[in-house]
């Protein structure tokens, strides 16, 4: 009978610092373990199980609502089409990347940095098509065709490099100055999450009169907006483990709740962005310039190519910079440690 054996779990003590989450005190996987440890343990019960899961489902979710949506929209022949299907890509690639950093984060340290790098990346491309299909559908009819509505994705693009240079450069700092680190990260993700919303809430708490696109998307937008605070809170609250530490190692800690209400509020988002492109067709058709090929997949590609670059580059760094040889003293050290304990 072939049986497999599962991975040993550790302790917070027991794995080097770079491994440890706040208020999480067990449940930890062994932070040199192989491709095939990592597979396995996504069938065990680790700090790290749902976190995978609650990604890795999702993205199966819109992968689906992606192949009923291309058989009532002509994604190959109608221009109008491209921004939800460039969005549709990235809400798809964002949380299978983030399943994948969690399930081989704890091959080595360096594994680590490398796999969070391509998932800051994968969020900050989520970011650039999201403001795709807000300058397409989202936008309130007095601000289309206006400067910020002809500029509006170029200033995406840059903000998608900006977010992944802040937030891998932010792991060089996790050791000697975790506060800085994590503040980073926060504003990392918040910067071009507030942009892309500019026309949105513009729209639905400073626009009055007929020019304002008010229509029966505007409660999603409202449960989307309501679900992207829950993630911030969450992501930068360490909540409710921080309160308890040990008692949500499993199940309830922050992190999963945070990936719950991410999916939640992309789900909430491609309904309002859905709902938007059928109300507003006729009109935004006959006002404005349909997207182009360049404008939509040409854009996603260009910035894709960007931000490997840049993940190519601080791949490249962590060998040689201060903090990285922290990182590996560090770990060193507590594994001494761990060995004359």
């Amino acid at each position: 009978m072939l049986t497999v054996k599962l991975p040993h779990l550790l302790s917070n003590h027991q794995v080097p610092r770079v491994f440890r989450e706040d208020g999480i005190m067990s449940g930890y996987r062994n932070p040199q373990s192989s491709a095939r440890d990592c597979l396995i343990s996504t069938f065990q019960m680790t700090n790290e199980t749902l976190n995978i899961w609650t990604h890795f489902l999702p993205t199966w979710y819109f992968v689906w609502r992606w192949l009923v949506l291309w058989f009532s929209v002509d994604f190959s022949n109608e221009p109008y089409a491209w921004p939800l299907f460039v969005y549709l890509l990235s809400s798809c690639l964002y949380p299978f990347t983030s399943s994948c950093a969690h399930t081989f984060s704890t091959m080595s340290a360096h594994a680590r940095h490398i796999c969070y790098f391509f998932d800051y990346g994968a969020l900050s491309l989520y970011s650039l098509g999201c403001a795709i299909t807000y300058q397409a559908y989202v936008m309130a009819d007095r601000w289309i065709n206006n400067t910020l509505h002809s500029c509006f994705v170029l200033v995406a693009v840059f903000n998608t490099l900006v977010c992944t240079t802040l937030s891998c450069y932010s792991r060089f700092l996790e050791l000697e100055q975790p506060k800085l680190s994590k503040s980073l990260r926060l504003i990392a993700f918040t910067y071009p999450f507030l942009f892309d919303n500019v026309p949105l809430f513009h729209r639905l708490f400073l626009c009055w009169g007929e020019d304002c696109s008010h229509n029966t998307s505007v409660p999603t937008h409202y449960c989307h907006l309501l679900f992207a605070f829950l993630t911030c809170f969450l992501f930068a609250s360490h909540l409710p483990e921080r309160l308890a530490p040990g008692c949500f190692d499993y199940i309830g800690h922050s992190h999963q709740l945070f990936h719950i209400c991410a999916v939640a509020g992309t789900h909430f988002q491609l309904e309002a962005i859905v709902t938007d492109m059928g109300c507003r067709q006729a009109w935004l058709v006959a006002n404005t310039t349909l997207p182009s090929l360049w404008g939509t997949l040409g854009v996603m590609v260009a910035a894709v190519l960007l931000n490997l670059l840049v993940i190519s580059f601080f791949i490249a760094l962590l060998p040689w910079s201060p903090g990285s040889s922290s990182l590996l003293l560090s770990t060193l050290a507590d594994q001494v440690k761990q060995k004359g304990g």
